[in-house]
């Protein structure tokens, strides 16, 4: 059974309390918590802020478009190291005074990919590192030793394994040449796949352990996926169409895990049950054409996606609501389907 089929969240959490936020996550997560994000701290928390304090010999600046490649660290990167410490540190304070490390038991961290990070940092000419190859190459290079040593020091200190996820939500606008330049007369070329599939390789390899990429953008890049070496691939269910089924049945055939994003990231109207939502993963596995058993062993749960614009109070009911999804389908992996 894979570590990550398990109830777990994607990554960002309201608020500006890091130990709050450790003390739900740990608390309501069985097998999979993970490190929050909490991006409403601002410059040095946001999903491409925090790799100030993971890139290994680059450096990030802020500029009004956003962050910057810069030729040596600064006060954002130096914030961005301290927001780092103190979110890890809160976890380890959740960790322990939930009973620390118990069999079975794995934490999570995030962080961009390597395709999403170069087309948010910037060169010093303004234009995307995804622009430039070689930069782009250092990039991955760069971002794959520092969540190596990252993921090391918190397995270290909190005693069990630890994964990876790697956010790619530009990954598909970058294959297909929709990403804009600084100006009409500088577009950005399309990534080309094998490119792509070779920076997640390189990160895969070098950061060890299980790896997870989440893409919560439409046309997930299956077919990339496949021939790539990525574990597991966590998407939401609400955006998926008769070819992302086809794309995540071929993942899933290839013995590799997905993690469901079944769970709401806003209230609206009627809290959905955990039953309700386990039944709609198993519809998901079933219209696939798969035994219950890969429910069971290769099906994570999460919500949709990141839940930074959620309250804290949602965050919490689908925090636990994430939990007992995942516990509904251990119990009964023959539940009822249901078709949302």
């Amino acid at each position: 059974m894979s570590v990550l089929a398990a109830g777990t969240g994607i990554g960002s959490w309201p608020g500006v309390n890091p130990r709050q936020a450790a003390e739900v996550i740990v608390g309501e997560l069985a097998n999979l918590p993970y490190l929050p994000e909490l991006p409403a701290r601002g410059v040095g928390a946001d999903m491409i802020g925090r790799v100030g304090a993971l890139l290994v010999d680059i450096a990030v600046d802020v500029v009004p478009r956003g962050y910057r490649i810069v030729a040596r660290p600064g006060s954002v990167s130096r914030r961005a190291a301290s927001l780092l410490d103190e979110d890890i540190d809160a976890l380890e304070e959740a960790w322990e005074k939930a009973g620390g490390a118990q069999p079975g038991r794995v934490v999570k961290v995030q962080a961009p990919g390597p395709i999403t990070l170069a087309a948010q940092l910037e060169l010093t000419n303004g234009h995307r590192a995804i622009t430039d190859p070689g930069a782009v190459r250092d990039l991955a290079s760069s971002l794959a030793e520092g969540m190596s040593v990252h993921r090391a020091t918190l397995s270290r200190r909190l005693g069990v394994p630890v994964v990876v996820q790697l956010d790619e939500p530009l990954l598909p606008a970058a294959l297909a040449g929709r990403l804009t330049g600084v100006t009409a007369l500088s577009p950005v070329h399309p990534v080309d796949e094998a490119v792509a599939i070779g920076l997640l390789d390189h990160c895969v390899s070098t950061v060890g352990g299980e790896v997870l990429l989440h893409c919560c953008a439409a046309e997930v890049p299956w077919k990339l996926l496949h021939r790539s070496q990525i574990h597991a691939v966590s998407v939401d269910v609400s955006t998926l169409d008769a070819h992302d089924l086809d794309g995540l049945g071929e993942f899933v055939d290839s013995g590799r895990t997905v993690v469901l994003g079944v769970v709401p990231i806003a209230a609206s109207g009627t809290c959905p049950s955990a039953e309700e939502l386990a039944g709609a993963a198993a519809a998901v596995i079933d219209r696939l054409g798969f035994s219950r058993a890969v429910l069971a062993e290769r099906v994570g749960i999460s919500p949709g996606c990141g839940l930074a614009g959620a309250t804290d109070a949602w965050a919490r009911t689908a925090t636990g609501l994430t939990q007992r999804t995942a516990t509904a389908i251990a119990d009964d992996p023959e539940i009822p389907a249901r078709h949302q």
